[in-house]
């Protein structure tokens, strides 16, 4: 491509470099200058323009970006995601639906480190998407970048990025009391909320007494008698959530131990997550058990939010994917915190 100031007279067909105020109105940068455009700007005024031309071999910046998203995308469907149309150079993937974004991050810098003119910038892995919402934006700077660094920078880019859609489907919350007054509601609200976003449903509501046989008998309940039949009379539900009265401090407390009382086993207690430490992740009946800490009953971002987003779009989560969330993991303060973490005010 060839960028320079040349006269009006030697411009047709180039694109123009910068936006200009022609004597009938302004015309874009971009513009392919055809006889009507320069016509106009020189009625205006101009004698020189700064335009891009292109040489044997470019590609036009919407040509290579539509032809970047599809080397991402060739079956955009299978990949969960949708390709917008071309313009300026740019062309934006959308997700089909609800779900969690999966990033090679070794083949995207791969695809970026080939001409500093192609370029994809993306959400992070793991990122939760709604539908709809964009995900990724491939940008072609210049007005035009040689195909064959196009063709270097696609080679092995197919599927780089894809959505992981929603697979579970039905999910029951058990909550316990430590007393007899059932707990407030606040807990479940936002746990509803939560699983909203996702399109999944909820059972009924189950308060249980803050004691393992109680706990173990109403998890054991819940992999077996319908969740909800207005919505699914089929039986068990696919994910098993507990919110207890009283916060879970140990691997051998009342809520690990009911899921193992029912035949569960533990993967993890406990996540390098703040808000979100006292988190615990387990199996009952080959269907995943999230011990959520306290911090759920808020809508705010927690360690929880991260674990359930993997959880109910079927990837699987193992004790040292929540080891591995620590870097990033000190989350927004919440300023109405009963425990800050700064006593001293600093």
């Amino acid at each position: 491509m060839i960028f320079a100031t040349v006269p009006i007279a030697q411009a047709e067909g180039c694109y123009l470099a910068h936006s200009l105020q022609g004597a009938n109105g302004r015309i874009a940068k971009g513009t392919e200058l055809g006889a009507a455009e320069l016509a106009d700007l020189a009625a205006a005024g101009h004698q020189d323009l700064t335009v891009a031309r292109l040489e044997p071999g470019d590609l036009h910046e919407d040509d290579a970006a539509r032809r970047l998203a599809q080397a991402l995308l060739p079956d955009p469907a299978a990949y969960g995601l949708r390709i917008s149309g071309a313009g300026a150079g740019r062309v934006n993937l959308h997700a089909l639906g609800p779900g969690v974004v999966r990033v090679q991050a070794d083949r995207i810098n791969a695809l970026n480190a080939v001409n500093p003119m192609i370029t994809l910038a993306t959400v992070p892995d793991f990122h939760r998407a709604d539908a709809g919402s964009m995900v990724a934006t491939a940008k072609i700077i210049s007005y035009a970048v040689p195909e064959a660094a196009l063709q270097r920078a696609t080679r092995d880019v197919a599927g780089a990025i894809r959505l992981a859609p929603v697979t579970l489907r039905r999910a029951v919350l058990i909550e316990t009391r430590v007393t007899d007054d059932i707990p407030s509601d606040k807990g479940r609200a936002a746990i509803v909320g939560r699983l909203d976003r996702f399109a999944m449903a909820l059972a009924p509501r189950q308060v249980v007494a803050h004691r393992v046989p109680d706990l173990a008998a109403a998890m054991t309940a819940a992999v077996s008698a319908p969740v909800n039949a207005s919505v699914d009379d089929q039986p068990g539900c696919d994910l098993i959530m507990v919110l207890t009265g009283s916060a879970t401090s140990d691997a051998q407390d009342v809520a690990p131990s009911a899921l193992r009382a029912a035949g569960g086993q533990m993967v993890r207690f406990g996540m390098p997550v703040d808000p979100g430490n006292l988190l615990f992740l387990g199996q009952l009946a080959g269907r995943p058990v999230l011990g959520l800490p306290g911090c759920a009953r808020s809508i705010a971002l927690n360690g929880a939010d991260w674990v359930l987003e993997r959880l109910v779009c079927g990837l699987e989560v193992r004790s040292e994917d929540i080891a591995g969330l620590g870097v990033g993991g000190l989350l927004k303060e919440i300023p109405t915190r009963p425990r800050p973490r700064h006593q001293d005010g600093t």
